[in-house]
């Protein structure tokens, strides 16, 4: 807990303005009980760096100048370890940068599991991420972005989000009445939490989303290598070989799926940088990434 905390102070920063922030649903939200949950905004000085008790989710709007537009879109999913989420270096500084790219980003502020606002915790990130996929597509005309070009990224807890959007598609979680297909195009996972294995995942990660003694279907459920097939979505990783907190070994297992599957990936181990990368520059990790999509 007090190493995430001093990840969030590390991570304070301001970004970009975004165009627009939504509500992500119209009335009432899919899997929520009445409660009296106030959303807590976590600061550095003046700055928000992060939030917790997030009930109510949003979606922050950031296009690019209708010149530079390539079409492409991105839904990102900021960490947290499903108890937090980091909003500013891995949202909208992350927004920031697609943007310069002429892509448009959408910054997911997903529901955090809590057997307080949800009939069932261990869907509520999911169906937010749906929900977003959904949206996008549905509004692609109004935001300059192709409906096959939507792509979805996620950091640490928000990896393991990002990756489940990318591996549990065929069930929809949220009404979806006009049958829109809530595949991600690609998915972008940045030292991801994949597994929910002990040996293997962000303990605090697996507790918040599917409690202290889940059973072995869910954990299995949940372990994302297991759940790839040839139709998941194209995946670039990034991850650090020296990460403390979630093993590397989540991303190379991950990619093995993808490889065993026959699905377009490519990895970015770097040697050192732990977790976060906070001490490296955002467009230098970023760069492998922005080539990899250039060849989508």
């Amino acid at each position: 807990m007090k190493y995430l905390i001093n990840l969030i102070i590390l991570f304070a920063s301001v970004g970009l303005s975004a165009q627009e922030v939504i509500p992500l649903y119209d009335g009432v939200i899919p899997n929520s009980i009445p409660n009296t949950m106030k959303e807590e905004p976590m600061k550095f000085g003046d700055e928000v760096a992060g939030f917790r008790n997030i009930s109510e989710p949003t979606l922050e709007i950031f296009l690019p100048a209708k010149d530079q537009a390539t079409g492409m879109g991105v839904i990102v999913c900021p960490g947290g370890g499903y108890f937090m989420e980091t909003y500013g270096r891995e949202g909208t500084l992350i927004a920031e940068e697609f943007v310069k790219k002429g892509i448009a980003a959408f910054v997911l502020k997903y529901r955090l599991p809590s057997d307080s606002i949800m009939k069932d915790k261990s869907i509520g990130p999911l169906q937010d991420a749906q929900q977003a996929i959904r949206t996008v597509r549905q509004r692609a005309d109004e935001w300059g972005v192709e409906p096959d070009g939507i792509g979805i990224m996620g950091f640490s807890a928000g990896g393991h989000l990002a990756s489940t959007a990318g591996t549990h598609f065929n069930k929809s979680y949220i009404p979806n009445n006009e049958n829109i297909s809530l595949r991600p195009d690609f998915l972008i996972l940045v030292y991801p939490v994949i597994s929910m294995k002990k040996e293997l995942t962000h303990q605090g990660s697996r507790d918040n989303l599917l409690g202290v003694n889940p059973t072995v279907e869910q954990v299995d459920l949940y372990t994302n290598d297991m759940q790839v097939t040839e139709n998941t979505p194209p995946t670039w990783l990034t991850h650090a070989g020296d990460d403390k907190m979630v093993p590397v070994e989540n991303s190379i297992r991950f990619y093995q799926a993808l490889i065993k599957n026959n699905v377009p990936a490519g990895m970015n181990l770097i040697p050192e940088g732990g977790h976060g990368f906070i001490n490296i520059p955002i467009d230098e990790w970023m760069q492998p990434l922005f080539q990899w999509i250039d060849k989508l």
